[in-house]
């Protein structure tokens, strides 16, 4: 254990079985995601088959989880949170998509298969990151509300997330700040928005499925934002210590096209440090719900630990 937690976290982690519950939450959240998309043979199928090929292109559904976990450590029903889950899976993925486009990050691979453009073309990748994020908001309706949560509240989650302040502002400042030297003030600036942004939304929604106390909302929202911005990190570091066969998707891109990353602005010594005091801080968030939160403890240690 890495000494991240602490000792009541730790023996609960001990407890629990990260890798049975991740294995049972892509189970259920990819037999959602089927049910909840149209058919790969509905017409046109040409974008219905880019969806599923991006979607179901053997992800960690870290960010169900995530929402799953939240919505268990509030008491919540999996049932009530799925659709959400769902939506901000379909979110991501979009993201990942346009992300790889030869206009953004100009990627081959991703999840070590060929991206979407590289099989589809650029012109349906585009359409079918578009189709997933208009899916995601139809998933999200199949919710009914809560009592101290309407259907407004999760739409206005769901979009202001994915808007123009949070993951579209994320990455317009990635793709600016490219060839230049930046503050790190505005590298973790991109980070909160591109990356922490959707994993705190993840976290929130599985409160709000389960009808969470404004308390816990506030302590959801500390630990996704924390958990987000150390993943980031951790995925700046990754992108200069592994090989492409080990992340699945090319090594070295952010260095080569100059990338803000935080190995490259504050060294990855440092770097390392940062991403294990904002897990930390995430940690510290859980304490309100007494050693309930088993699940997000331990996906927050297994995200710091990650070697892709």
């Amino acid at each position: 254990m890495s000494g991240v937690a602490h000792a009541s976290q730790q023996s609960s982690m001990r407890d629990f079985d990260l890798t049975k519950y991740l294995a049972g939450v892509t189970v259920r959240v990819n037999r959602a995601l089927d049910g909840g998309l149209p058919r790969a043979s509905a017409k046109p199928a040409t974008i219905h088959r880019a969806m599923r090929y991006s979607l179901f292109a053997g992800g960690k559904r870290m960010r169900p989880a995530l929402c799953l976990g939240a919505a268990a450590a509030c008491g919540g029903q999996e049932a009530a949170a799925m659709p959400l889950a769902c939506a901000v899976e379909c979110i991501h993925t979009y993201s990942l998509i346009h992300d790889d486009l030869p206009a953004m990050d100009n990627d081959d691979y991703r999840r070590g298969k060929l991206t979407n453009h590289k099989v589809f073309g650029e012109g349906i990748a585009i359409l079918a990151g578009d189709a997933l994020l208009t899916q995601a908001f139809e998933l999200a309706a199949q919710c009914r509300g809560w009592p101290r949560y309407s259907h407004q509240d999760v739409f206005l989650e769901l979009t202001r997330a994915s808007g123009s302040l949070h993951l579209i502002a994320g990455q317009v400042a990635d793709l600016e700040a490219e060839g230049r030297s930046i503050a790190p003030s505005h590298l973790r600036y991109i980070h909160e928005r591109k990356t922490s942004a959707l994993l705190c939304c993840s976290v929130r929604l599985g409160g709000m499925s389960a009808n969470c106390t404004p308390a816990q909302l506030r302590a959801l929202t500390d630990f996704g934002f924390h958990v987000g911005l150390a993943f980031q990190v951790i995925d700046d570091i990754l992108d200069v210590t592994q090989s492409s066969e080990q992340l699945g998707k090319t090594a070295g891109k952010d260095t080569a096209a100059k990338k803000a990353t935080y190995p490259a602005i504050v060294g990855l010594d440092r770097s390392r440090r940062i991403a294990e005091a904002l897990t930390r801080k995430a940690f510290a968030a859980l304490g309100v719900f007494r050693g309930r939160a088993a699940a997000l403890e331990a996906l927050a240690e297994f995200l710091l630990r990650r070697d892709r």
